[in-house]
């Protein structure tokens, strides 16, 4: 197995599946940030090498705001990852958008509050530019696969990121929609923002598994049936997920040096004097940092 590049981050759904799908090397990273979710494996899948990691750890055990993303951001950069697909289970906001279906994200609003969401929050000052939450090209990848795949995909959404652990209420549900909202999700924050930070492109395929509490539900369907509508929705997403990776990893490894507009997002953020900089905050964040903080003579 060569160097992996590409990392998939699976989550509800995704994560487990793949697990199961794959058999590789388990990688333990320490970062200054504490532990990854779990190990990260490298395997070769759709005849390519990638890195795979389970968002909520082995088991599922980590929930929305309790996973360690700056750790397993700062791990995949560490193993030379350079482009990230994540992926997350959501509930839609929109008639059209049916579960089962796929969405490629293109915006983000951001309702999360308990979460570390910058690697750089002691040492030094940076401010990524943040527009584009996900990387225009490897979106543009991802609705090209999805053009060969079964499913519906839609090509752009708006990705409401809640805190949870808690579903919405009905009040929240109705203003996320009149906010401009397609999905409600709890996971793509602060992950995408680490993301940029680490100058590592990253898009995000979203799998919707119900309509959330905007819409009505079946009043003679049981809680329990309902519940099993959701998970039967979640294998029939994450189905359809995996058909679109297949097409879309090895798509993506032969343009890796192509899609290549998030590796700069540090050249013009950082705002602290770099000769003020203590070199103990800079070896810390090296990985991230490095290229950006010569080595002093001597």
């Amino acid at each position: 197995m060569g160097e992996a590049r590409i990392a998939v981050i699976g989550g509800s759904g995704l994560g487990g599946a793949f697990r199961e799908q794959v058999e590789g090397r388990e990688i333990v990273v320490e970062t200054p940030f504490g532990h990854p979710s779990g190990p990260i494996v490298l395997t070769r899948w759709a005849d390519v090498d990638v890195a795979v990691l389970s968002r909520h750890g082995p088991g599922h055990v980590f929930n929305p705001s309790a996973v360690p993303y700056r750790a397993n951001i700062f791990a995949l950069k560490t193993l030379g990852i350079t482009h990230i697909i994540g992926s997350g289970a959501t509930g839609s906001l929109r008639e059209e958008i049916a579960p089962g279906h796929l969405v490629i994200c293109d915006q983000v609003i951001d309702k999360t509050f308990r979460r570390p969401a910058t690697f750089f929050d002691e040492g030094i000052v940076a401010h990524v530019e943040f527009a584009e939450p996900f990387c225009p090209g490897m979106r543009q990848l991802l609705i090209e696969a999805g053009q060969t795949v079964k499913t519906v995909v839609h090509p752009r959404g708006t990705y409401v990121c809640m805190e949870g652990p808690q579903f919405s209420t009905i009040a929240e549900s109705r203003m996320h929609r009149t906010w401009g909202g397609d999905l409600i999700g709890m996971t793509c924050m602060p992950e995408a923002k680490l993301a940029r930070e680490a100058e590592l492109c990253y898009a995000l395929v979203a799998l919707p598994t119900d309509y959330d509490c905007w819409r009505p539900h079946d009043p003679t369907k049981t809680r329990q049936a309902l519940l099993q509508e959701i998970i039967g929705n979640l294998r029939t997403a994450t189905h359809n997920a995996i058909e679109l990776l297949r097409i879309a990893v090895p798509m993506l490894a032969a343009r890796l040096d192509e899609i290549a507009c998030c590796r700069s997002a540090l050249e013009l953020a950082v705002w602290s004097d770099k000769p003020r900089v203590d070199p103990g905050v800079v070896a810390r964040l090296h990985p991230i940092v490095g290229k950006y903080f010569p080595q002093p003579p001597g």
